[in-house]
């Protein structure tokens, strides 16, 4: 990792140019090529995939996007000749329009029943020539104001369906657009510097664009969903950003403690860089997990996040070292590059509020872990009531037009109108099948279509909407009374019996996929941290996160607390596949924050042997960019609810509250607080286990003592001398501290009256030692210890300041 960080910071023309061609050319392949998103949502070996399978065989020629134009009178009846003077023109002027394949009218002979029994409410079918995604949008929009030009006082005209939903959406890339600039803000109070803030913007940036436009070719190969890509950008802003952010804030510090810029950027990316490799393998290890739930639906989402991640480390690594490179010094505030030269290297001590909510939970860690498990349990109960379902053009806010004809054709047709069911019969007598459905419970309507191809289509329309439990039964009910009893071979589908079939999987599958991805995490982190208590703690709080996170999206989805008001529309069902999607992210990015701040943990562990203090130095020195990449990452998310997609929206809000969770109220309570209440048993591990576990080096944010010359487990060894200034005098009070090449503490002493110290030093290797002292300036110097004590003077003078020789 050093070798290719110090090519990276070298050649950076190179690198930026590497990137930006990439960028370009899979723009431009991805223009030429277009996209061809498959929204896949049938499970082999189910019912609803039975029925669309031999649906298709029926029907092998699938007509376009079938729309509808709904309008309803206040007084008198829709066949009023006022009525049909307005509606009949825009009727036949929209069927005349160039990619309208056929608009079935209710005033023609054979559309009676397209108009409500009491005469107040039509509709009429607008079928395009192509899939909604292939509709030009201009040819869409047309067709809205063709048909909304027919409205008067007294009449009101909606449109509804899956191609005029595109008119409703934000344009494209807003929520992308907000996320970022939220991020640069938050950045920007971070750093103070407006170059260190558009490192991880441009890092993530360019990150995304080359997933985006990979991912929009890999769709002419495989089945990648329409909703692959927002998720893949959802993700992809969120680690792109915080994994930029982790190792220019490492990069800083070491510059900071007196470090020329290329050896920091070295640093940074051999340790915060390894860090970040580690945490990335990690969320795709948990992407992976999708894999287990055998929903070919999901494949494509793996492939979309995944390479966004992949592509986020890849940039982190490789594009931001050349970018620190350009930036050199630049990379602080001028006030901070001002301060380093008047005053010299910082001090490696933690210090202000971090350091002292750190020493607050060492001292109550009882009460302190006690009231963030109350927190998190309350969170977490709305999660006991979950119902997985779909959502639907119901759900849509109440003042677009596609709610609105939704909710005009449930106040005419019935509820179930907006999702009717087909029985698809394969052998048997349909005719009878059909009789017997009627009289079922919970059946409004029944129509039989002509057989075509040997197999037969019963359309049911329910009693109850489409997210209604009762519509559930009613799916329960068919197949396995009603259609066993009549002697048919028969199988249920349609939209509403694909998504409760996908539910019910998805619960069946759902404890396997977290035992899966659980157990992998378990791993690695026993392999990284030779400790099974940690690993345990880890699985624990994730469960914890998971519920809490879950019961935050059940309260906002599902029970409506706040819908409308951030403007999501109204209340249903959690979508089916959303818990597989969101507990991989979340796991994943929970892993993310466990190895930032455990690592420093451990690290501190090793060197001292004393779990109060590992505790307490690791929550010091890695609570600040943890809830800064948090925030971060809420704002990112957060902005989804503007995408215009509600399974965007529900995974933005769920992904939102489960990092504010984890970083405020986990990480930074829970965690610690239980840490120290399990004392030296964090670090336990069986001796024989020990011998076999593999070696894997997760190098913290703070990373090992870096370029030792020897062994770290070499003998231990000492620097001593006197601080004197100018005319020999000793200098009684003076700062010194050894701190490693990468910039972490590993001894400090105050000099004695005569002006003496002596540092310790774990072992023989290069040292960085800073001494500073009231009315001097500060010196920094590399010491190089070998077997025996080192003996090392020093010469103060007033006002001078000395960088790293």
């Amino acid at each position: 990792m050093a070798a290719l960080a110090r090519w990276c910071y070298r050649h950076r023309l190179v690198v930026l140019f590497l990137w930006v061609g990439a960028l370009f050319g899979l723009g431009a392949a991805g223009s030429a090529a277009g996209t061809d998103y498959a929204n896949v949502f049938s499970l082999p070996d189910t019912d609803s995939k039975t029925a669309y399978d031999l649906m298709t065989k029926a029907f092998p020629q699938s007509a376009g996007d079938t729309d509808t134009v709904v309008w309803k009178v206040d007084e008198g009846s829709v066949r009023d000749e006022s009525v049909r003077s307005r509606l009949e023109p825009a009727l036949k002027e929209i069927a005349a329009m160039k990619g309208v394949g056929e608009v079935t009218d209710p005033y023609a002979a054979e559309g009676a029943a397209q108009i409500s029994k009491d005469g107040r409410i039509a509709y009429a079918q607008v079928t395009f020539a192509e899939q909604a995604n292939a509709v030009p949008k201009e040819l869409i929009e047309d067709v809205v104001d063709t048909a909304q030009a027919a409205e008067r006082d007294g009449l009101q005209v909606e449109l509804g369906g899956q191609a005029i939903a595109r008119t409703q959406e934000p344009p494209q890339g807003t929520a992308e657009l907000v996320g970022i600039v939220a991020a640069a803000v938050v950045l920007f109070l971070a750093f103070g510097s407006l170059f260190a803030m558009l490192l991880p913007l441009v890092v993530a940036i360019a990150a995304l664009g080359t997933g985006l436009m990979a991912t929009s070719l890999l769709s002419h190969v495989t089945d990648v969903p329409e909703v692959a890509p927002l998720l893949g950008s959802l993700i992809g802003l969120g680690v792109g950003i915080d994994y930029a952010l982790f190792i220019v804030t490492r990069h800083r510090r070491g510059i900071l403690r007196g470090m020329k810029p290329e050896d920091a950027a070295v640093t940074a990316l051999n340790t915060s860089g390894r860090a970040v490799l580690f945490a990335g393998g990690t969320v795709c290890i948990a992407l992976a997990g999708m894999l287990v739930m055998n929903m070919r639906f999901l494949d494509g989402v793996v492939v979309a996040t995944s390479l966004t991640v992949v592509l986020s480390v890849l940039a982190a690594t490789t594009l931001l070292p050349a970018l620190l490179g350009m930036l050199g010094m630049r990379v602080l505030s001028r006030r901070q590059r001002r301060r380093l030269t008047a005053n010299g290297p910082e001090s490696a001590e933690a210090s202000g509020l971090a350091a002292r909510w750190s020493s607050y939970v060492e001292k109550r860690p009882r009460s302190i872990a006690a009231g963030a498990l109350v927190v998190m349990v309350i969170l977490a109960l709305p999660v006991l009531s979950i119902r997985l379902g779909a959502t639907d053009q119901g759900n849509h806010q109440e003042s677009q037009t596609t709610r609105q004809a939704y909710d005009l054709l449930a106040e005419g047709f019935g509820p179930g109108f907006n999702g009717p069911l087909q029985v698809v019969v394969e052998k048997g007598d349909a005719q009878a099948l059909a009789t017997t459905i009627k009289s079922t419970e919970g059946v409004a309507q029944v129509a039989a279509a002509p057989p075509a191809n040997g197999i037969s289509v019963i359309q049911v329309v329910p009693t109850t909407s489409p997210q209604s439990e009762k519509t559930d039964q009613l799916i329960d009910r068919l197949r396995d009374d009603v259609i066993p009893a009549s002697g048919a071979e028969a199988h249920v589908g349609g939209v509403t019996a694909v998504f409760k079939d996908f539910a019910a999987v998805t619960g069946d599958r759902l404890p396997y996929f977290v035992a899966t991805i659980i157990g992998l995490g378990f791993l690695l982190l026993l392999v990284a941290f030779r400790s099974l208590v940690v690993p345990l703690t880890a699985a624990l709080m994730n469960l914890i996160a998971a519920a809490a996170s879950f019961g935050v999206l059940v309260a906002i989805f599902q029970w409506g607390w706040g819908t409308e008001f951030i403007g999501i529309g109204k209340e249903g069902p959690i979508t089916a596949f959303l818990p597989v999607i969101m507990l991989s992210l979340l796991f994943g990015l929970s892993m993310d924050y466990q190895v930032f701040l455990v690592s420093r943990m451990h690290e501190e562990w090793v060197h001292t042997r004393d779990n109060a203090r590992a505790v307490r130095v690791g929550l010091a020195e890695t609570s600040r960019v943890i809830n800064c990449a948090a925030l971060i990452m809420i704002c990112v998310f957060s902005a989804f609810v503007l995408s215009g997609d509600m399974e965007g929206a529900m995974a933005g809000i769920g992904l939102a509250a489960a990092v504010a969770l984890d970083a405020f109220i986990l990480r930074t309570a829970l965690v610690p607080a239980a840490m120290h209440l399990l004392g030296n048993s964090n670090w336990w591990l069986p001796e024989g286990l020990e011998k076999r576990l593999p070696h894997l080096a997760v190098e913290p944010k703070e990373d090992e003592p870096a370029q030792v010359v020897a062994e770290p487990d070499g003998p231990a060894s000492a620097v001593h001398g006197f601080v004197r200034n100018a005319d020999g005098e000793a200098v009684e009070g003076a700062s010194v501290s050894l701190l490693s090449r990468g910039g972490r503490q590993l001894d400090r002493v105050v000099s004695l009256a005569d002006g003496s110290y002596i540092v310790s030093v774990p072992a023989p290797g290069t040292y960085l030692l800073a001494v500073s002292a009231a009315s001097y300036g500060s010196r920094a110097g590399h010491v190089v210890v070998a077997d025996g004590p080192l003996v090392y003077d020093v010469e103060l003078a007033e006002g001078e300041v000395d960088a790293v020789n």
